[in-house]
């Protein structure tokens, strides 16, 4: 008689997640073409990283972009962050001609708020914050009005009040790029109720993400859930795009809808959208910090 032995599974041991000191983060952009995976991944090898996830796109195979964002784990890397710089410039960046960025994951983004009157953005980024949800670090919040500096300080956060007036705009944001440039890594317009310039956007010097209370290119600039209400929309929406010198036009990060009727009215319109603007900053300023986000002309491509 025979007797068939079978296998017991063995129950794998968990495994262990890496330590968030040592995890690395590598985004690269580049034309595309054969071997690039393969080069870069060589690289982080020789390094000795542990790839442990990455994604990839090109816009065509043919004068196409490829874009690549990896998170890699390795000992030190923080400290060793300028010398994998240098090396990838070297090895890697020149061969593919590509613009690329590495850094620590675990550092927070220096972000300064743009704000005005309206609250329900501002408040939700700094309570993410403090609850840890978003990477950043919020470094100062800045208004035209002082409405909101004692809800600010409840977060401990530094409130600078730089009134702007038609008459004295330049001036204002001059003061304005004196408290920013060179100390903030993101600027967020978390409802600022001012159009800033060009000049201001080419010396700042980093991304600024707008959140507009409107499902874009519909209804762009003031007014919009007054003017959705007239049209009887069915929709409304908010999106998140990069600010640029065309009002409301700058590449589109994040947005979403919530369906209205014709029963709705225009304080509930604003009551509903405000809930949606939380949201779509909150998911686009998390992708952004996160290097989740590449600009590919007027459109992205979000990770």
């Amino acid at each position: 008689m025979s007797i068939a032995l079978t296998a017991q599974p063995v129950a794998a041991s968990p495994a262990e997640p890496a330590a968030p000191d040592e995890i690395g983060r590598l985004v690269v952009s580049c034309p595309d073409g054969p071997g690039i995976v393969a080069l870069i991944s060589s690289f982080l090898y020789r390094q000795g990283a542990n790839i442990l996830q990455s994604d990839q796109f090109s816009t065509g195979s043919r004068g196409g972009r490829f874009m690549l964002r990896t998170e890699f784990q390795l000992g030190r890397v923080r400290e060793r962050l300028p010398e994998l710089e240098r090396q990838f410039e070297f090895e890697v960046a020149r061969r593919l001609r590509a613009t690329f960025r590495v850094r620590a994951a675990a550092t927070p983004a220096r972000v300064a708020i743009f704000v005005s009157r309206h609250d329900h953005c501002l408040l939700d980024l700094l309570w993410r914050q403090r609850r840890g949800e978003l990477p950043i670090e919020v470094v100062t919040v800045i208004s035209n009005h002082a409405d909101l500096e004692r809800d600010v300080a409840g977060f401990g956060t530094p409130f600078l009040h730089i009134p702007v007036n038609p008459a004295m705009k330049a001036e204002a944001e001059l003061a304005q790029l004196d408290a920013v440039a060179g100390k903030v890594d993101l600027v967020v317009l978390a409802r600022y109720m001012q159009i800033l310039s060009a000049d201001f956007l080419d010396d700042v010097g980093v991304p600024v993400i707008n959140i507009h209370h409107s499902f874009l290119p519909a209804f762009a600039g003031a007014g919009p859930y007054e003017r959705a209400k007239a049209r009887g929309v069915k929709l409304i929406g908010a999106t998140a795009h990069y600010a640029t010198e065309d009002l409301d036009e700058g590449p589109i990060i994040e947005q979403d809808v919530v369906r209205v009727s014709h029963k709705t009215g225009i304080r509930d319109l604003i009551r509903r959208g405000a809930d949606i603007e939380r949201s779509v900053l909150a998911r686009a300023v998390d992708w952004h910090c996160a290097d989740r986000v590449f600009v590919d002309g007027s459109t992205t491509v979000v990770f």
